[in-house]
């Protein structure tokens, strides 16, 4: 099923690898300091630089597909590169190819006007600004987005937006300049048409940035997470995305390659975590034998190596699928790769993080905050519980539609 990989994918491939070498692993602690104080939101020019090399090397706006101003690559073919840009934390905002602004950006390019587009599509693809995605929210259960309360009503020729968001990924940034949100513009329509998404710039009135959100400690400066409150923000009509009740159509458009991007990153991130473990097996001496020795050592690292390449095969199909049959189609995929990558890429840090022992806790090495990412993951997009139930009944449907057709 899966072909080899393409000459032109592969020599971007090289290069990619070349550029983490050079670039991105000397200077991973720097890029992702949680120390850092003065400026912890703004983007370091060691960080500006290393954007501007990513674009003279052609290594700029990877996952972008939509026209000149990316690499044009499918699915498919971005896993491959996905998966070597996805060993570091601090890679994906380096290439612009980071969430949320991927699926920000697909968003503008499917969804939004051409007014839209120049705005706000065009400096993003530049990397001239970074964007936010509101839709969860502390107050209800947001993993069932029906229940989302904030509300975007009309008035006049603009749309007023009142409503408190939570891990709003990126609104901590300086360079954060507008949010799309997510919101309730008519509670009486049917279930799946309450929902609109509006772009919101994040210097109206009205919109406020109360506190940043940490995960197990992490607050990933100079992007991270927000609770932001919109207090009557005023925007322009034309703001709204797609039309009135169009929310849930844009969210399922949107989260699908969403999902998929974080599973290849997550694949390059656990075939690193399995490099680190065994080289301090190969490292280390415990009661008289290198722990590379130790057959209880030895059955975790090759639980790890089977349980990736399971990984890794998914997130393969669940790209081909997407390539050959649209993003709905292969929405099953999706949600499967969703569940087990990132639970398994998780536990194979976790491992990592055990052979290390005490230096695998700390931040002299990328294991912690990696472990917080992956653990993120499951909730994030989506809970694993979600995207099963949404399996199960696939899976149901099926056998009623067999036990019918032994019936007859």
């Amino acid at each position: 099923m899966f072909a080899e990989i393409d000459p032109r994918t592969a020599a971007l491939k090289d290069r990619l690898t070349a550029f983490m070498a050079a670039h991105v692993y000397p200077n991973e602690k720097a890029l992702l300091d949680e120390s850092r104080q003065d400026g912890r939101w703004r983007h370091t020019s060691l960080l500006r630089e290393l954007q501007a090399k990513a674009r003279e090397q052609g290594l700029w706006n990877l996952f972008y597909n939509h026209g000149p101003e990316g690499q044009g690559l499918s699915n498919y073919q971005y896993t491959h590169l996905c998966e070597v840009l996805g060993r570091s934390l601090a890679a994906p905002e380096i290439f612009n190819c980071n969430a949320p602004d991927v699926g920000n950006m697909e968003i503008l390019s499917i969804y939004g006007t051409d007014a839209q587009k120049e705005r706000w599509l065009t400096p993003l693809l530049n990397g001239d600004i970074r964007s936010c995605f509101a839709m969860t929210e502390p107050a209800v259960a947001s993993s069932d987005a029906t229940n989302i309360e904030t509300r975007i009503e009309r008035d006049g020729d603009h749309y007023v937006v009142t409503g408190r968001k939570w891990w709003t990924t990126g609104a901590m940034a300086e360079a954060c300049k507008v949010a799309i949100v997510m919101g309730k513009n008519d509670p009486d329509a049917p279930r799946h048409q309450q929902q609109s998404m509006i772009l919101v710039p994040m210097d109206t009135p009205g919109v406020r940035v109360e506190r940043p959100l940490s995960v197990y400690g992490f607050q990933h400066p100079p992007l991270g997470h927000a609770e932001v409150v919109f207090d009557g923000a005023r925007v322009p009509a034309e703001n709204m995305l797609l039309g009135e009740g169009r929310g849930f159509e844009i969210a399922q458009g949107r989260l699908g390659p969403g999902r998929i991007h974080h599973c290849m990153r997550f694949i390059g991130l656990a075939e690193r975590a399995i490099e680190a473990m065994c080289a301090r097996a190969l490292s280390r001496t415990a009661f008289g034998s290198r722990l590379s020795d130790m057959g209880g050592v030895r059955q975790v690292i090759g639980q790890c190596r089977t349980e990736l390449e399971a990984a890794r095969l998914m997130t393969l199909k669940a790209a081909w699928a997407m390539d050959a049959h649209g993003n709905k189609a292969a929405k099953d995929e999706i949600a499967m790769a969703k569940i087990y990558v990132p639970t398994i890429t998780g536990q194979i840090i976790d491992r990592a993080i055990q052979v290390h022992g005490g230096g695998g806790l700390s931040e002299d090495f990328f294991l912690a905050m990696a472990f917080a990412e992956t653990r993120f993951l499951r909730i994030g997009d989506g809970p694993d519980e979600v995207h099963r139930e949404a399996l199960a009944r696939v899976e149901l449907k099926r056998a009623q539609s067999r036990t019918e057709e032994t019936v007859q």
